[in-house]
């Protein structure tokens, strides 16, 4: 059962690292850094859009609009790790 929380663990912190790299690369083409011309950076941002889009797509349609502002990914962020450490804490 161990070997399964320690799998778990590792799928989630794979993922929030994902997540993470989306948010910056995000910023990087926003702020014109980086451009989606070059086919590797396009690649690398579509595969991280798809790879996040099927779990922000739901928090977005709840959070309300901010503005400009996009927190939905700090939302899954934080119930990334809440739900690892209620993984840890129930199951372990």
């Amino acid at each position: 059962m161990y070997s399964m929380l320690v799998l778990v663990d590792t799928v989630i912190s794979i993922y929030l690292w994902v997540v993470i790299a989306q948010v910056v690369l995000s910023w990087l083409v926003s702020f014109k850094l980086v451009n989606t011309a070059n086919r590797f950076i396009y690649l690398v941002g579509d595969f991280l859009y798809r790879a996040t889009e099927p779990a922000l797509k739901p928090i977005r349609r709840v959070m309300p609009n901010l503005g400009g502002i996009d927190v939905s990914s700090v939302v899954l962020i934080i119930g990334l790790i809440f739900a690892r450490n209620l993984l840890f804490e129930y199951l372990a």
